[in-house]
């Protein structure tokens, strides 16, 4: 009878405890460029592009790698040097997998810069399951994907290849959605990724020249996916990228969707 009693409270208390779980909110901390700390609701710590020593943008307090603090799980949309990043330190450090193009993590692997559990596999079209409540599926995203590292062999910077390009959808324990777009350029099935995941947050590059440039990404957005909150990223990082968010603004026009103004070092709870 005691033993029933105990099974039962405690059964109480874990549905209790996941229902409060998803009832809270996530934190997201902006780097700078496509780099992102996101604190899931329940307290999990998920790095998204973290590029972070060589960013240019970032304030002066947040370059320093030991100032992150725990990291579970680390997102590479593609292998250019700014979204690549950091990830690699931060994955052996916190022994945190890294989750990127199939053809990126295989790179890694093989050339015996990461151990194969720190660089598991997936593709477009997969999802994970990574933590209970918190769903992580790659996208499409229209651009390129190379790396630039020092060969084992021969110590000289080369370029090797590292899979097609992704974007992220996040689905949090509290079913917040956001839809990180890495690096990309208009594709027509931005409205299929719109209207089949439903984002709440679009965290979206307008810098131009590399990615989409304001007008184009002021029309993926109102147009074609339709979030909830959009959020300009990946502009003003190198004088190639030369969109900003008033531009960004001017082309939403008129929007019943909420466009988050942030500066790299800010902290936004959703």
């Amino acid at each position: 009878m005691l033993g029933r009693l105990f099974s039962f409270f405690v059964v109480s208390f874990l549905l209790l405890a996941g229902t409060a779980q998803a009832q809270g909110k996530a934190e997201l901390l902006w780097y700078s460029q496509a780099a992102f700390k996101l604190t899931t609701p329940g307290g999990k710590v998920i790095m998204i592009d973290p590029w972070i020593m060589g960013a240019t943008k970032i304030p002066p307090e947040l370059k320093d790698l030991s100032k992150i603090g725990k990291v579970d799980l680390i997102l590479v949309t593609h292998g250019h040097g700014d979204h690549l990043g950091d990830a690699l330190e931060i994955s052996k450090t916190n022994n945190a997998p890294i989750w990127a193009p199939a053809g990126l993590n295989q790179t890694l692997a093989t050339l015996g810069l990461m151990p194969a559990n720190l660089v598991p596999r997936m593709n477009k079209g997969g999802t994970i399951e990574p933590f209970p409540g918190v769903k992580i599926t790659q996208v499409h995203a229209e651009h390129s994907s190379e790396m630039i590292l020092k060969d084992p062999v021969t110590g000289k910077d080369t370029s090797f290849a590292a899979g097609e390009p992704v974007g992220f959808i996040i689905q949090l324990e509290n079913g917040f959605k956001i839809y990180h777009m890495g690096d990309t350029g208009l594709f027509g099935d931005m409205k299929l990724i719109g209207d089949y995941y439903k984002p709440d947050l679009l965290l979206v590059p307008i810098g131009g020249h590399y990615v989409m440039d304001p007008k184009d990404a002021a029309y993926a957005t109102k147009e074609l996916i339709k979030p909830k909150m959009a959020m300009p990223m990946h502009y003003a990082s190198n004088p190639f990228l030369k969109g900003t968010p008033a531009e960004y603004k001017a082309a939403m026009g008129q929007t019943s969707i909420q466009i988050l103004d942030m500066n790299p070092g800010d902290k936004k709870e959703f």
